[in-house]
């Protein structure tokens, strides 16, 4: 998919703001994980309350905004209802998808450069340096 008012991929990095929102998501992903696990192994069949239910919605609608095409973790899915409060172990699950598809975009959006991992900018190295990408051997698309 290509975004015609740029003509650059969907799945590519077009600005370091773009790098931020990634980094952002990953971290904002992971913490959410380790929190809900929490929660999961004490009570895996509870439903998780509206407060949490509120946070976990609006990270997957900015997992949403950025993981899209191939990167999107579930096809039918966009974020939990809020009427029907999902339990601690759905929220975990859905959490881990979001996590592993953020890592392989953000691995396909890497390049080994100048003896450092920095992140591909529309394409190109930036000047922006990451941790070394844990998907390696991913395409990048």
């Amino acid at each position: 998919m290509v975004n015609s008012v740029q003509n650059v991929p969907d799945s590519v990095l077009k600005s370091e703001d773009d790098v931020r929102d990634l980094e952002k998501l990953v971290v904002q992903l992971q913490g959410l994980h380790t929190e809900i696990s929490i929660l999961a192994k004490k009570a895996p069949n509870d439903g998780l309350n509206l407060f949490k239910l509120k946070l976990v919605n609006n990270i997957l609608a900015k997992g949403n905004s950025i993981l899209v095409g191939h990167y999107k973790p579930l096809e039918n899915f966009t974020n939990f209802d809020e009427s029907a409060l999902p339990t601690n172990s759905d929220v975990t699950m859905v959490l881990a998808l979001y996590i592993e598809q953020a890592e392989r975009f953000r691995s396909n959006n890497m390049i080994y450069h100048g003896h450092r991992w920095k992140y591909l900018v529309k394409g190109a190295a930036s000047q922006i340096e990451g941790r070394q990408p844990t998907k390696i051997g991913t395409e990048r698309k």
